[in-house]
């Protein structure tokens, strides 16, 4: 039997610094036997945190994603509905092939000028300040904007959704987790309801409402509840940490940022090294073995839990030179940041779009741009990384 190694002996330190926990378990192997920390008490999975393991594991179609097949249907599958992430080929081909007609790369590109507009109208209230939560003032609002915008979420309903993601995403505990997801499943009930009473309007959800394939296949109530879902969430979390984690990298490596001032054609190459040496996913999204199999030697048993490691495969030396240094002309090319194979992130390149907006127009305004004390406390869980808040002054 493979020994286990106990991540929870880590406790906060696994979220502030990965980075050691993980080289000193690749130096041993690319996949271990782990026991990790949950709002639901300790639990046992594969970890593997090699890179060339981790890109093969995410396109392996023996580790499945939909759980539903051996008994253990996640909670926000349970009280919301079947979405991209928990759901196999032929299902995920099906609904990734519906939502794809309505949220296309044009879609994205003609949000360019609002999400500039969202950005210079923050900065216009946080500027004059001279210090603020960076986190609070621009990473979080521009994209929870930007998603709730295209969805067509009101206005008032916002602030709400804030409390429901946060504790969907990085839970406090158990019971509330629970909570904010019901919550969540009958807010995406009435926001249907409304919209289909409403009828048409230029928003995404009520394009999916409508979306019909050649053979009239269209989305069910409870899968258009599992999207926008989906989307609502995977729509901003992770940019705001990819803000985030970018201004924060920047400002910790003076030199790197002297280099962006200097040749803002680095922009969008700064946004990719970060999503490589610290990006706003911690790991994949939980998969299983739908057979026996091997990984790198490892076997795993039928039914048996894999986490792919993000954060531990783009820090692994075989595939990045000095994979510690934060170097913005790197090549960062093959990083999993958005994943890859089938389940690749349809968002990314509203996140892309959205960071290179964000970072580049506060570091033209802002050009004094220093940290402002310590940053908050990183995320918990095991699925975002980034951090509360960070303090900044100009």
């Amino acid at each position: 039997m493979e020994p286990v190694t106990d991540l929870t002996q880590y406790g906060d330190a696994l979220h502030r610094d990965p980075h050691p926990v993980y080289a000193r378990l690749r130096e041993q192997g690319p996949v271990h036997r782990v026991r990790l920390a949950t709002p639901g008490g300790p639990w046992e999975t594969w970890l593997v945190v090699g890179y060339g393991e981790a890109r093969a594991a995410l396109a392996d179609p023996r580790l499945a994603k939909d759980t539903a097949r051996i008994g253990e249907v996640p909670l926000d599958e349970q009280l919301i509905g079947k979405y991209l992430l928990t759901a196999d080929p032929p299902q995920h081909t099906r609904l990734r092939g519906l939502v794809a007609r309505a949220f296309t790369m044009r879609r994205v590109e003609q949000l360019r000028p609002r999400i500039q507009q969202i950005t210079d109208e923050l900065l216009d209230d946080m500027l004059p300040r001279g210090r603020a939560d960076l986190i609070g003032s621009l990473a979080y609002p521009l994209p929870v904007t930007v998603i709730c915008e295209l969805l067509g979420v009101p206005q008032v309903d916002r602030a709400e959704f804030r409390k429901m993601s946060a504790e969907v995403v990085a839970p406090t505990g158990e019971d509330s987790e629970r909570a904010a997801t019901v919550r969540f499943a009958e807010y995406l009930t009435e926001l249907i309801e409304d919209k289909r009473r409403a009828g048409p309007t230029d928003d995404l959800l009520s394009d999916l409402i409508r979306t019909t394939a050649e053979d009239g296949d269209r989305l069910s109530p409870q899968e258009l509840r599992g999207l926008a879902y989906l989307l609502l969430i995977a729509g901003h979390e992770t940019t705001v940490n990819l803000i985030g984690n970018a201004v924060l990298a920047l400002l910790a490596h003076p030199a790197q940022l002297a280099a962006l001032r200097a040749d803002t054609t680095l922009l969008g190459a700064a946004v990719e090294e970060t999503l490589r040496w610290d990006g706003p996913a911690h790991n994949a999204t939980y998969r299983y073995a739908a057979e026996p199999l091997e990984i790198a030697g490892t076997r795993i048993a039928q039914n048996e839990g894999v986490l792919v490691g993000l954060t531990a495969a783009h820090r692994d030396p075989a595939r990045y030179a000095e994979p510690d240094r934060f170097d913005i002309r790197r090549d960062t090319g093959g990083h999993l940041a958005f994943g890859h194979g089938i389940h690749y992130c349809l968002g990314a390149p509203l996140a892309r779009l959205e960071g290179r907006i964000a970072i580049g127009t506060l570091l033209e305004r802002a050009p004094g741009l220093a940290l402002d004390g310590e940053p908050g406390e990183w995320l918990p869980g095991l699925l975002m990384r980034g951090v509360r808040s960070l303090p900044v002054r100009w």
